[in-house]
């Protein structure tokens, strides 16, 4: 078995994990769905979304290895959206209960779950930051930059340029465009699973 991203969740909750298994397409759960607890991607690539009255979907996040999606479902009676495999994944979903009474005997516990989500508040903020910005080369930039890796140079793509647009709220012809154009001016290298930019940014 994998071992899980958290290693701060107590034993009873990793005892518990559900394990499960998707193809391509296949619903984690609906917008509707009665809350069974978080799940974390252990492989593969899930998408959260919401699916508008005329069939458009809108690509609220794309989650993959070590990051959990549903994190509200444990104050929530249901889902608040869809998560559908965007690819073959392997997803864990922690039962709320267990996860509940687990953070009430073990404060440490909490507070490192408050902590996680604390961070992912600031990725939220930081992805609306990106929506509001109008030009889709300063859009892209500005995505390229917050996720650029160690050397703050490097973005890895941990899906398909596709799955990206939709993240960045732009048609995947904007983004091809757009990346085109980013790359004649020298600006950025493209490679395979991978965008380098030409020099870091503070």
């Amino acid at each position: 078995m994998v071992k899980p991203a958290h290693d701060w969740l107590p034993a009873p909750v990793r005892a518990a994990a559900i394990e499960r298994k998707l193809e391509a397409g296949e619903a984690l759960f609906r917008l509707g769905d009665k809350a069974a607890g978080p799940c974390e991607i252990v492989s593969g690539r899930v998408r959260l979304a919401r699916v508008d009255a005329g069939g458009h979907e809108t690509v609220l996040h794309v989650a993959g290895p070590g990051d959990t999606v549903a994190e509200a479902s444990l104050f929530s009676p249901a889902y608040h959206c869809d998560a559908i495999a965007s690819t073959p994944a392997i997803v864990r979903l922690y039962p709320k209960k267990v996860m509940l009474d687990a953070f009430a005997r073990d404060p440490r516990a909490a507070q490192a779950f408050t902590a996680m989500l604390a961070r992912q508040v600031m990725k939220l903020r930081a992805r609306l930051e990106q929506r509001n910005i109008r030009s889709a080369r300063e859009r892209l930039h500005h995505y390229l930059v917050l996720n650029a890796g160690a050397d703050g140079r490097t973005v890895a793509l941990r899906g398909t340029l596709k799955e990206l647009a939709a993240e960045l709220g732009l048609t995947h012809e904007a983004l091809y465009r757009t990346l085109a154009a980013l790359e004649r001016a020298g600006e950025i290298k493209r490679g395979k699973g991978r965008i380098v930019l030409a020099r870091a940014y503070d």
